[in-house]
């Protein structure tokens, strides 16, 4: 799966380059009409130039208005069409946290699909899981721009870049993955629940709904939103192992092919593959020991006599099995997905602490648009500090890095932490209000409550489901995490991008410092490493790594 991601990842890089480029490509004639009758009815100009604060104002003004509609949908949804179950309208906290959520692309959800939304709630879901995804990547294209320009004070235009991510990038692929999965027996109706009769005689409602046009882009976007509430352990969500491997390569495929995408993009496609090489040993290290741990099993039911070949499989999908779910596990929180195929609170002790790694460090591949952001920040840091210990000038692709970059940098990467530490923090600290929503008690109880955290402040969206989250203290406080967790790291690296953007260029020389090698790429992990386990090793100590030595 890994494998087959990669080789796809290579040219649909290409054609992002190429769409963002604005060359011709052959779905042109299909999406040029579409899109001029969005500016048309919208008023915009697409070919108006910007600066990074008018992109910027723009992304925050849009995203906005989703904000206000989503609330206005989700709290009154018992009186609005296409509700078959009669599904309740959302209570007003547990729709901020829901619309805040899906607006930034995390998809943290603290309510059950089947029973929490209306078919319309869940196609608004679906619209904001396009569009999340899409300011993302408008928001990494002006990065794009500040560095194949050698001097400019616009980097093209937000609405083009962001409408184009949408129709060309992330739609086509969703339409084809949809396919699959109707084929495969993801439903696609508007009717509501059926009556069955299950192999023991009882009569069962099952849920169902426009499931396989949901799915698609929960994925191709990195969003994670379950249709069900289970997500993609649920067997209308994800059937069978075949469809398993299509939901793994289309949550993959975009976040990979936007790397290849920026080296073909500015022309330094060495650069593309340092980043690459970089966040591939990152991936792997967290990943092979995950599938291992998951395939050896639980010491302590192995213990009890009972047979433990098949791997951990309490939480998983006997269909799908120990090394796909402990693949999954990383693949999803590595990337910022946050769909799962199996309980993560059911995962061995160091797997969980694996997948919290993934996304404390929040930088190997990541998000769609927004992966190579946060890894912009570690490539900041690491040309300040490779300059100081070798004496010359931090330059990045010939643009001087100074005071002023690295201050925004420094405050971007310590954002993270210092809400996930916080966040876990006043909740620890207050157990009147929080106690009750875990379902685990001593090491694994206070991993349940950093995972809460983590997930949203890596608009992750995953979840230790052993916490009973939908009460107002996790639904407002995850919901300002999700809000600063994920504009914050948007502005940042774009506003870096903007500044070194208006400086002079300076041509490379004997003395510049190349930032596409194998040297430099082990510098950058160097510093993502010790900003990972300084920040995080001791509250780590105290969650999962204290739970593992439990069980010897």
């Amino acid at each position: 799966m890994f494998t087959l991601s990669i080789l796809l990842a290579i040219p649909y890089g290409k054609y992002i380059a190429k769409v963002y480029g604005g060359e011709k490509t052959l779905l042109d004639p299909i999406f040029n009409p579409i899109e001029r009758i969005f500016y048309k009815i919208s008023g915009i100009n697409p070919q108006t130039e910007m600066n990074w604060k008018q992109q910027m104002v723009a992304l925050i003004t849009i995203n906005m208005v989703w904000f206000l509609l989503g609330m206005v949908v989700l709290m009154n949804q018992d009186n609005l069409p296409l509700n078959p179950d009669k599904n309740p309208s959302m209570s007003a906290d547990l729709a901020f946290n829901t619309v805040i959520s899906f607006v930034v692309n995390c998809n943290l959800q603290h309510y059950s699909g089947e029973s929490g939304l209306s078919y319309l709630g869940q196609y608004w879901l679906m619209f904001l899981q396009f569009v999340s995804a899409g300011t993302g990547m408008a928001a990494a294209v002006v990065l794009f721009r500040a560095f194949r320009d050698k001097s400019s004070e616009t980097l093209g235009n937000f609405y083009n870049t962001f409408v184009k991510s949408c129709t060309r990038i992330l739609l086509p692929v969703s339409f084809v993955i949809a396919i699959i999965l109707a084929f495969e027996g993801t439903p696609m109706t508007f009717e509501g629940k059926d009556a069955i009769t299950t192999l023991q005689g009882d009569s069962v409602e099952v849920s169902r709904g426009p499931a396989a046009a949901f799915v698609p882009i929960k994925h191709v976007g990195t969003n994670g939103g379950g249709f069900f509430g289970v997500n993609s352990a649920h067997p209308f969500e994800n059937p069978s192992y075949l469809s398993n491997m299509v939901e793994m390569v289309a949550q993959l495929i975009v976040p990979l092919a936007m790397i290849f995408a920026f080296g073909y993009f500015i022309r330094r496609r060495k650069l593309s593959w340092m980043i690459f090489g970089v966040m591939t040993v990152g991936f792997l290290m967290l990943t092979i020991p995950n599938i291992n741990m998951e395939m050896n099993g639980n010491p302590a039911i192995a213990a009890m006599g009972i047979d433990n070949s098949l791997g951990a499989m309490e939480g998983k999908e006997i269909r799908l099995g120990a090394p796909a779910s402990g693949f999954w596990s990383i693949v999803t929180t590595v990337i910022s997905t946050g769909s799962v195929n199996s309980m993560h609170d059911s995962s061995m002790a160091l797997s969980g602490m694996n997948e919290l790694l993934a996304m404390m460090i929040n930088a190997f591949y990541g998000g769609v648009g927004v992966g190579i952001l946060n890894f912009f920040i570690f490539i900041i840091l690491a040309v300040f500090i490779s300059g100081l210990m070798v004496g010359r000038t931090p330059e990045f692709l010939g643009k001087k890095v100074e005071a002023r970059e690295m201050k925004i940098a420094m405050i971007i990467a310590l954002l993270h932490p210092f809400l996930i530490l916080v966040g876990t923090a006043l909740a620890a600290a207050s157990p009147q209000y929080t106690m009750d929503s875990l379902n685990n008690p001593a090491f694994h109880g206070l991993s349940e409550m950093l995972y809460e955290y983590t997930s949203s402040s890596a608009n992750n969206g995953s979840g230790f489901e052993g916490l009973g989250d939908n009460t107002p203290w996790w639904n407002i406080s995850t919901g300002f995490v999700l809000i600063l967790s994920r504009f914050l790291p948007i502005i940042g690296p774009v506003a870096i991008a903007g500044l070194l953007a208006q400086k002079k260029y300076v041509p490379e020389g004997d003395g510049t410092l190349k930032t596409d090698t194998a040297t430099f790429g082990l510098m950058v992990f160097a510093v993502i490493a010790i900003v990972a386990a300084l920040a995080f090793f001791p509250v780590l100590a105290l969650g999962p790594i204290a739970e593992y030595f439990s069980l010897y």
